[in-house]
């Protein structure tokens, strides 16, 4: 009878080395790595709408919005994750010597998935809860206008508000902007 495989546990080092060549880009989970699934039109459309709309809307303040190639490290989970979106304000803390992992986002934006969405509502914001500058984490879903705003308060606790009807805006107040679910969700089609 033949034993099952021991999975490979990499090192940080060893991942960051295998990340610079790799094609699509991982999750880092306590040395274990997880590839992350190709996106759909609709996620895209999404990202890139949000996106323009945050760099517009941010254009005079001191933060600056980030989209999908920009990892976040959460020390206390050993875990390094690169969220769809994520803006931060000031200066960027680094991981390390690390000019590609923040430390210090104040906003953190999911577009979900079937397969990612239970994951991005359960262990992943857990993980990212733990990030002391973090106020603001968003679940955009793709496949029906919704959204789901999870900010903290002035106690530290994490409040919801929920979004299904394009004609009401997200509304951030710690970054002092709104954002019309009508253009965040322009171009998205949706199956009948």
């Amino acid at each position: 009878m033949a034993l099952p495989a021991k999975k490979k546990i990499l090192s940080i080092s060893e991942y960051f080395e295998m990340e610079e060549k790799a094609e699509i880009r991982h999750e880092y989970y306590k040395g274990e790595i997880f590839a992350f699934a190709g996106a759909s039109i609709n996620h895209g459309r999404i990202i890139g709408n949000l996106n323009a709309k945050l760099l517009q809307k941010l254009n005079n303040k001191k933060c600056e919005p980030f989209s999908n190639d920009l990892k976040v490290h959460i020390d206390e989970f050993d875990f390094f994750t690169y969220p769809d979106i994520l803006v931060i304000c000031d200066k960027p803390a680094f991981y390390k010597d690390r000019d590609d992992t923040v430390l210090n986002p104040v906003l953190i934006i999911e577009v979900l998935s079937e397969s990612t969405k239970n994951y991005d509502r359960g262990d992943k914001f857990e993980f990212y809860r733990t990030i002391k500058s973090l106020q603001d984490y968003v679940l955009i879903d793709q496949y029906r206008v919704h959204m789901e705003h999870f900010e903290k308060n002035k106690d530290g606790k994490w409040l919801l508000t929920e979004y299904s009807n394009a004609s009401s805006s997200l509304e951030l107040s710690h970054l002092n902007l709104e954002i019309p679910l009508k253009e965040i969700y322009e171009r998205v089609e949706f199956k009948k």
